[in-house]
């Protein structure tokens, strides 16, 4: 019997080689052996079947929903809050700290000493808790243009944004827009594109992590809206996780450019984006640990 490296067979298959990694170290390949710090892969070993999709709420759903609707504080509801606000706000261009988004979500109001905040900064931080709940609030519901529109809204209302009359707060872009040099869909085909990926992601009975993880990058490039597309893509990525049974995830400023890269070169390598998710997994994982909730 041959072998194959793990790059080799992930490439066969079209997964991360961090996910192969876990499935040979979890005995799901059979026949898989380790040599030394490298795994090798029986040449005709099959890809393990995916786990369905959760008839029940996972227990962290289960919490976060009953720690919001009970406004407790120091829980994963609490933590959740500040660092998913915090860290996809940074990325962004926030100038807010994380102790200043603390003390935001904490008392509702600002603290200044001595330096001077932006207040669309402040504005969108407070949307971007009111975002978070809904997520939680309607994270099994059906992922809909509707749904995707409002969180938009959400988060833009109140800005300098709102306020032009050429930006469309929960609406569509109306002027065409680029991400990291690249082009986007042009305002008049974003409808068509974002009904054609829907229906495409829709149509999935038993979703995957990495489907959710191809829906965000096609979200990205598509970029719908005029700004704020980082923002509620990642948003719609931490729902689709909840609702689909997987451990979500908060992409940290120290990851920011490894996602980047990622969504950059999801068609050429999807190892990248993906293994940026599983790491950012991995530390979402660290405090589910912490508060003692199963995943």
């Amino acid at each position: 019997m041959g072998f194959i490296s793990v790059s080799e067979f992930a490439k066969r298959y079209g997964v991360a080689e961090r996910t192969v990694r876990n499935y040979c170290a979890q005995g799901k390949i059979a026949g898989a052996v380790l040599v030394g710090k490298t795994w090798s892969v029986p040449v005709d070993a099959r890809l393990p079947e995916r786990r369905t999709r959760q008839r029940k709420p996972m227990p962290l759903l289960l919490a976060l929903k009953e720690q919001k609707d009970a406004g407790l504080k120091g829980g994963i509801y609490h933590r959740t809050q500040i660092d998913l606000t915090y860290n996809s706000n940074h990325i962004e261009g926030s100038r807010l700290t994380h102790e200043q988004t603390r003390f935001i979500f904490e008392t509702n109001t600002v603290g200044v000493d001595g330096e001077s905040l932006r207040v669309d900064d402040i504005i969108e931080t407070a949307n971007h808790f009111r975002c978070i709940d809904i997520v939680i609030d309607r994270a099994q519901e059906h992922l809909s243009e509707g749904f995707i529109k409002e969180l938009h809204g959400l988060l833009k209302r109140g800005t300098s944004d709102s306020g032009k009359t050429w930006f469309a707060v929960g609406e569509y872009k109306r002027l065409p827009n680029e991400v990291g040099g690249n082009s986007t869909v042009a305002p008049k085909d974003v409808s068509l594109a974002m009904r054609t990926l829907l229906k495409e992601y829709n149509g999935i009975k038993r979703k995957s992590f990495e489907n959710i993880v191809d829906f965000h990058q096609r979200f990205e490039a598509i970029h719908p809206f005029q700004d704020g597309n980082g923002r509620v893509g990642r948003l719609v990525m931490f729902k689709e996780c909840l609702a689909n049974g997987f451990v979500p995830f908060i992409i940290t400023d120290e990851l920011k450019m490894f996602y980047y890269r990622g969504l950059q070169q999801w068609r050429s390598v999807r190892g990248y984006l993906l293994d940026t998710c599983l790491a950012a997994q991995d530390n979402y994982k660290e405090l589910l640990d912490y508060f003692k909730i199963k995943y």
